[in-house]
């Protein structure tokens, strides 16, 4: 593929190894010079301490990210016991010492309090708003709030490793997990206080950190004009909704706004992936009970697009 001109628009998401000190926005506006075009951005913040997976969608992907960052989160995390910091992480002041005195066994009863369907306060040094205001602004300002809590859902908590005071642990959880706020929550629960010292999200969805990019393997890949080989088509972001081919009547009807019906459909899901005769993929759509038709929620190819494509 030749490299991308003005008349060209990459579309689709790159699984990127965000390195260790750059924030999430930081690799969008690295991708916007690569690809020399405005339409980009993350599905998911990492936080400058945090490195791995940062889904970065480029084009029409962008109107996909509400699902990637749905998707389910594993993180390989370093927890500091002992030391509890105003972040609850290793960029924070130091606010507490205490002498760590627990068992490996203490710390796996204190882990399973945290699993299932959990509340967490979330960090003031986030990108949450509370009444139209960043909390990490009014963080930065001394400024401290009261913050609603959130639930959250922690599938998995496995130790990897022990030697005190560094507890290595595995997280498996969905959306709008704080690691942050786990590390100080399992520090409180254990008596003596904790804050996050080092965190890899391994995988995001069925994107794995394995197949991430880095930076100068992008850099490179643009160069040469290749990037169309590391680009996940934006479907991939929608994989666990139920696909339906249509036929090429009902396909022009879906790109003009219009509901169609659709014969052996799976009912019982609000939500599919609709594509063409030919296997492009063609719009997300929702399913209206009463009617029993399907209406495009979100269409990705044009009003002119051929069906004999």
């Amino acid at each position: 593929m030749n490299a991308p001109s003005n008349r060209y628009v990459l579309s689709g998401i790159l699984n990127i190894d965000k390195p260790l000190g750059l924030t999430s926005h930081d690799v969008v506006v690295k991708v916007r010079q690569l690809a020399k075009q405005r339409k980009v951005g993350h599905a998911g913040t990492l936080d400058p301490l945090a490195t791995g997976v940062l889904l970065v969608c480029l084009g029409r992907a962008t109107r996909v990210t509400e699902y990637l960052m749905n998707s389910p989160k594993t993180y390989l995390a370093t927890v500091h016991l002992g030391i509890s910091t105003t972040t609850h992480d290793k960029e924070g002041e130091i606010v507490n010492r205490c002498p760590v005195d627990v068992t490996q066994a203490q710390i796996e009863t204190a882990l399973q309090t945290f699993m299932g369907h959990i509340r967490q306060i979330p960090p003031m040094h986030s990108a949450i708003k509370i009444k139209g205001k960043k909390l990490y602004k009014l963080a930065r300002q001394g400024i401290t709030i009261e913050r609603p809590p959130r639930e959250v859902r922690i599938d998995a908590l496995q130790i990897q490793g022990w030697s005190s005071p560094l507890l290595d642990i595995k997280v498996q959880c969905g959306p709008g997990t704080y690691i942050r706020a786990l590390a100080r929550d399992l520090g409180q629960v254990l008596g003596c206080g904790a804050h996050l010292c080092a965190l890899r999200r391994t995988q995001s969805g069925q994107f794995l950190a394995q197949q991430a990019t880095t930076l100068a393997e992008l850099e490179q890949t643009f160069a040469k004009g290749t990037i169309a080989d590391l680009l996940y088509p934006l479907d991939v972001a929608l994989y666990r909704l139920p696909a339906f081919q249509l036929d090429a009547a009902a396909m022009h009807q879906l790109i003009m706004g219009q509901p169609v019906h659709i014969l052996a459909a799976d009912t019982e899901s609000p939500q599919a992936r609709a594509y063409g005769p030919d296997g492009q993929f063609i719009a997300l759509i929702d399913h209206d009970q009463k009617s029993g038709n399907w209406k495009p929620r979100k269409v990705f190819i044009s009003s002119n697009a051929r069906s004999d494509r």
